[in-house]
């Protein structure tokens, strides 16, 4: 990941987190209807890591959110 877009990933992974809750997951209950770690769920969360496509589109879809909703980031 690039740190000179952490910001970016820091406001992604805050919008990814809080669509997850709204929709009644937890990191947990993601990470295994994704077939991933929960871990993983955490890092993009936390912007310690990034995400690949395939997961963002993947999360788009279980949550039943439009993908360009994880990048409307608030000030």
């Amino acid at each position: 990941m690039d740190l000179k877009h952490y910001d970016q990933y820091r406001k992604l992974g805050l919008n990814i987190a809080y669509y997850r809750k709204d929709k009644g997951y937890t990191q947990e209950a993601l990470a295994e209807k994704l077939d991933i770690d929960r871990t993983t769920v955490s890092k993009i969360e936390l912007a310690v890591s990034g995400v690949s496509l395939d997961i963002l589109f993947a999360i788009s879809d279980l949550l039943k959110v439009p993908v360009y909703k994880f990048f409307e980031f608030r000030d």
